[in-house]
């Protein structure tokens, strides 16, 4: 490391940080399938030190390639209910006008077992204003906890679905937007328990698994799991704890879903803002205590003998 914190890396890549507790631009690599494996360790070093990448104008890539790329980085996975774009494997479109405005804090899927451990994002078609990003580091989150609440937050756990109320979370939804969610997002509803605390299987970190997706903590009252969700949740999203994106067509966004939450701010009015997504398929969390987690819905299918 340079003595301003930047990440030297051997393969000649340039990586400046864009914000003090997460968040780096990288320049001098172009994103294909025909990278070096030099180059991609490079990169997921970079990510799992820095949680969130940044790549600028890679003009180069279509939806073959960016799913290419994504394929050298891990295993691609389709969303559990939304449809992929048509022609694609994986590749999931998040169009404005089409439902596509992800204005709320959450990691991505949680609501499944083994969640994806990274996003890969490219913008397309962006508003002449606003439509940034935003992420937050879920790791120093809970490492800046006062310590009685790191002890409390490590003993927790929180059921996760994606049958969440649309229209409480997104009050300005229009009636179109709120069929859409329940036909097309919780069409299949999925359950699952998630220690609120679980154990990086990279970097060995303790992270906040935290988000839109909770409902409540597991044998705690509504009230008082409302309360504590709310204080925790507020540690993740301390403007300290965050970077914010300003894109252009042709970026890319790199970010490790085991350590991020992000927030995809709907400030453009009726603009047109179209993004294209690809996510890596992930592990089933495990607690500070070394449990797994669990799938409430859909139950687990058992096979009857004989």
């Amino acid at each position: 490391m340079s003595a301003d914190g930047n990440v030297e890396i051997r393969t000649q890549l340039e990586i400046r940080r864009v914000a003090g507790r997460i968040g780096a631009e990288v320049a001098g690599v172009r994103l294909s399938a025909d990278l070096s494996s030099e180059a991609l360790s490079a990169i997921e070093d970079a990510l799992h030190a820095h949680k969130v990448l940044f790549f600028r104008d890679q003009h180069h890539l279509d939806d073959a390639a960016q799913e290419a790329f994504a394929a050298r980085l891990g295993v691609p996975v389709a969303h559990p209910t939304v449809p992929v774009r048509g022609g694609s494997s994986y590749l999931l479109e998040l169009d404005s006008e089409r439902g596509g405005r992800a204005n709320s804090w959450h990691t991505d899927v949680t609501f499944v077992q083994a969640y994806p451990k990274a996003s890969i994002l490219r913008a397309v078609e962006l508003p002449s204003y606003g439509g940034d990003t935003v992420w937050a580091n879920t790791a120093e989150a809970y490492k800046r906890l006062p310590d009685p609440l790191r002890a409390l937050a490590g003993t927790l756990w929180a059921l996760h679905t994606n049958a969440y109320d649309y229209a409480a979370v997104k009050p300005g939804a229009s009636a179109a937007q709120i069929e859409r969610h329940k036909t097309v997002f919780a069409a299949t509803v999925y359950e699952t328990e998630h220690p609120v605390v679980r154990v990086h299987p990279a970097t060995g970190e303790r992270t906040l698994v935290l988000g839109q997706f909770v409902k409540s903590l597991v044998g705690v009252s509504a009230a008082d799991s409302r309360r504590l969700l709310d204080t925790l949740q507020e540690h993740v999203t301390r403007l300290e704890n965050t970077v914010r994106w300003s894109w252009r067509v042709g970026d890319v966004a790199i970010w490790d879903n085991r350590a991020t939450q992000h927030y995809a701010i709907d400030d453009y009015g009726r603009q047109h803002r179209v993004m294209r997504r690809v996510t890596l398929g992930g592990d089933i969390p495990v607690s500070v205590d070394g449990r797994h987690s669990r799938v409430v819905k859909p139950e687990p299918v058992t096979e009857i003998e004989g």
